[in-house]
């Protein structure tokens, strides 16, 4: 009771006329910002920044409610209507959401995309104001082996859910730990792979590598292929820009399972909201494996559904993380870190004492954030579906400067926009081989965090291998793990099985 008081203080501030403003605009950057490839939600908030130093820190912190919000759907919108995800949370959105968007159904998928990323943020963050302080407990019961187990969950399970080809999925796995790899050696400082280039020391950017893989990838395929003759048709857009009831109903249980999936994950450092919005993806698909008439590859709108609410729930109670206990889960939530640490505030148990009153706020303005989202976004949806009817040319075109513009506006480093050309042309090669490009997304994203902690584990235990089962905690996972891996091949054998019939 006393966290429902305390909320509604926090609405009798953020709803004030100055306050509602900020929320629009900031919700308004976040998604125009997000929108463009290369960017995305992280970078709308570093690259925003600058523009809240002006307003007091109430109203900074409320602003950037609408920029968190507004970035993250904008990294779906891109990867929608593009097939260029602002971000690697929006990367399992794209495969469904674009084939719906290339069917012609573009408006109908971002009307999916917001009803969903408003069902899981609303959810996490009532979760996020009813239950902050148990936020803490939560997150200190896991330790190093734990935080592995997971990411050995997430390699293998996207390997095998994404992949058609268990081996192309293992080879796409170990593609991105090569990249992930480069640099300095967090632990003993010693340099990897580097090539003798100080430009690497630091490591590839996972901005670099997701747009060069997917956004300039898709360019240099495209190309290949032949498809910008004088003679082809352009990209229609029909259809309404709402659900009808039967879209809702198909996609409501979806909404509900990806938000499931995304709650928890919020609150626990694995790479921010990759591997819900992956299970949450996986999760459909195997149900609708099931089903007389399969729609994945075809423009699923459940392979949509579910990824975004589980996206949004993460982002969700990652805020909660963030405010309650000073973890980021993500990059998007560090970059906030970063905000609410330049106006002098400490995030952690004690800031809910000590700052209070701005807490409650920001938790209020991001309700209203979300309400503000949807309103916009849905009437919005058929001007931002239109970017499907400029012509190939120009548009494949637009798309390789302005990722060429966000990589050099987050480095201003050249060299970064070698390696966008090398990565471009990586993933030009693995689609014209079938190497699925999720599992090197999540190699490199979660790569680095796996090694660290079995390193940790081993450290600890002195190098006993048991560690990494010794909790009940890995062991239930390491069985979740082994069971969906036994699902897995099962159905790949009963489908080889029938093929041959």
């Amino acid at each position: 009771m006393e966290a429902l008081a305390d909320l509604a203080g926090g609405f009798s501030t953020a709803l004030s006329p100055i306050n509602l403003v900020w929320v629009v605009v900031g919700a308004l950057l976040g998604t125009a910002v997000g929108v463009l490839p290369g960017l995305g939600s992280a970078m709308a908030v570093a690259l925003l920044l600058p523009v809240t130093f002006a307003l007091d820190p109430t109203g900074a912190l409320i602003m950037f409610a609408g920029i968190y919000y507004g970035g993250l759907f904008g990294d779906s919108t891109t990867g929608i209507l593009l097939n260029t995800p602002g971000n690697s949370s929006a990367i399992a959105s794209t495969f469904e959401g674009h084939r719906m968007a290339l069917a012609g159904r573009a408006p109908q998928a971002l009307a999916t995309s917001a009803i969903g990323a408003f069902t899981g943020g609303l959810v996490a963050t009532s979760v996020v104001a009813l239950g902050a302080p148990l936020f803490a407990s939560l997150a200190s019961a896991f330790g190093p082996e734990e935080f592995f187990a997971l990411t050995a969950f997430a390699f293998v399970a996207t390997s095998f859910v994404v992949a058609d080809s268990a081996l192309k999925g293992l080879a796409a796995l170990v593609i991105g730990f090569a990249v992930g790899v480069v640099g300095i050696d967090s632990q003993t400082g010693t340099v990897r792979y580097t090539l003798g280039l100080p430009q690497l020391f630091d490591g590839i950017g996972i901005v670099v590598i997701t747009v060069g893989l997917l956004a300039l990838g898709e360019v240099l395929y495209i190309a290949s292929r032949g498809r910008w003759q004088s003679g082809d048709k352009l990209v229609r857009v029909t259809g309404r820009p709402y659900l009808s009831r039967a879209e809702v109903k198909e996609a409501a249980p979806a909404w509900l399972r990806g938000t499931a999936f995304g709650v928890p994950f919020g609150v626990i450092p694995v790479g921010g909201s990759e591997v819900p919005t992956f299970l949450a993806y996986g999760t459909e698909r195997r149900l609708d494996a099931r089903r007389a008439d399969p729609q994945f590859g075809k423009g699923a709108i459940r392979g949509l559904a579910a990824p975004e609410a589980a996206g949004n729930a993460t982002a969700g109670t990652a805020m909660g993380a963030l405010l309650a206990i000073g973890l980021p889960t993500s990059a998007t939530a560090a970059v906030m870190l970063t905000a609410l640490q330049q106006f002098g505030f400490q995030t952690g148990p004690l800031l809910f004492s000590r700052s209070g009153d701005l807490v409650w706020a920001l938790i209020a303005s991001l309700f209203i954030g979300l309400f503000v989202l949807l309103i916009i976004n849905l009437p919005f949806a058929p001007v931002w579906a239109k970017l499907l009817l400029i012509p190939r040319p120009y548009l494949y075109a637009g798309i390789s400067v302005f990722a060429g513009l966000g990589i050099y506006a987050a480095s201003g480093s050249v060299f970064d926009l070698g390696l966008l050309l090398g990565l471009g042309l990586l993933g030009f090669l693995m689609r014209r081989h079938d190497i699925p490009l999720a599992p090197v997304l999540i190699a490199v994203i979660l790569g680095p965090l796996a090694e660290v902690n079995l390193r940790n584990s081993l450290a600890i235990s002195q190098g006993d291998l048991t560690v990494l089962f010794s909790s009940g905690t890995t062991r239930v996972i390491y069985g979740l793990l082994l069971v969906a891996v036994v699902v897995a091949v099962v159905n790949k054998v009963r489908a080889r099985g029938s093929a041959d019939v």
